[in-house]
């Protein structure tokens, strides 16, 4: 099965729309797709998928007593159906706290059981409540993680569990470097957690005009490190509009949410966007991403195919395949 942490060290690589266009891409093309929001900050997975209401709570079951093994509910009552079709697990508050739980589990469990801490499996616990409790092999095709950002428990748990990176980056001003980082973070990733961590591919985003942005994108593209399939070109409107219509940019397009000046405040509604071939390309290069993960990496078999049906303007196919990519109406 197809199982990918969508990370990126730096801020501002598009990370969270990153994994959702992934998801409902993967969902498009036939697959079964479930993203786990490891993420406790607000503007996150959650919040785009417009899940998660019971984030605050601090009395509600979330994924976090069940990593920890203390759970208040079936696992499957944490799971949520987006309104594309993802099933999405939601972030919650306590997330926020993890390490400082799992030093209490711990301390707990090393005394009771004459273990080191040492011995303690930190980094196994989502693990082995993903694939040995609960078996998610067996109900999706896919299953993507958008973990945090920093260098702690539950990134490690997250990459554990998954062992295959997809990187967004952000070639600015760094060039070869970031390649130079990007190996290097894998191969500390494998060390820590005496591991395999394999890297899907890079996917330069936000990429300008400039000639700066220019050459760095072909530096990741001509590299023999890793696979560069796309690079996605800036398109903040796109990206910007997701949070607005709380789904990917094939909902934004699809539905045509546009935010705009009205009376004085920023509104955003449907059916006010324009069809660009610009951002239909844009789209073409996100399945595009999601094929090469899921063909490439993982051997899975794909639809090729995708048909948009855009309100008021009809339909648009997309056919990526070995031989061509093209956008017909």
């Amino acid at each position: 099965m197809i199982s990918v942490v969508v990370y990126s060290e730096s801020g501002g690589t598009f990370k969270t729309t990153t994994t959702a266009n992934l998801a409902v891409s993967l969902e498009r093309m036939g697959l079964d797709a479930c993203v786990i929001d490891l993420d406790p900050q607000e503007g996150n997975l959650t919040s785009l998928f417009d899940v998660g209401e019971n984030r605050s709570d601090s009395d509600a079951d979330n994924l976090v007593r069940h990593i920890l093994e203390m759970p208040d509910g079936d696992f499957e009552d944490l799971i949520e159906t987006s309104e594309e079709g993802v099933d999405v697990i939601p972030s919650h508050d306590m997330l926020g706290d993890f390490t400082s739980n799992l030093e209490q589990k711990i301390a707990y469990e090393t005394g009771m059981k004459d273990m080191t801490r040492d011995e303690f499996p930190r980094f196994e616990l989502l693990y082995d409540l993903l694939w040995n409790e609960q078996q998610l092999q067996d109900q999706y095709d896919a299953v993507l993680i958008d973990p945090n950002a920093r260098a702690e428990d539950l990134l490690y748990n997250a990459i554990y569990a998954l062992r295959t990176l997809v990187a967004p980056v952000k070639p600015a001003g760094k060039g070869n470097l970031s390649l130079d980082g990007l190996e290097e973070m894998v191969e500390n990733m494998s060390d820590q957690l005496d591991i395999e961590v394999g890297l899907s591919c890079v996917v330069p985003t936000a990429i300008g005009q400039t000639n700066a942005h220019t050459q760095y994108t072909k530096q990741f593209e001509n590299n023999d490190m890793y696979s560069t399939p796309v690079a996605i070109p800036a398109r903040e409107s796109l990206m910007d509009a997701m949070w607005e219509a709380r789904g990917s940019a094939y909902k934004v397009i699809e539905e045509r949410w546009k935010t705009f000046e009205q009376d004085g405040e920023m509104v955003s509604e449907p059916g006010k966007r324009g069809v660009y071939d610009r951002e239909l390309e844009t789209l073409r290069d996100i399945y595009e991403l999601a094929a090469f993960v899921a063909t490439e990496t993982f051997d899975a078999e794909v639809d090729p195919r995708l048909t948009l049906d855009i309100d008021d303007h009809g339909e648009r196919t997309f056919t990526i395949d070995d031989a061509e990519r093209e956008v017909t109406a």
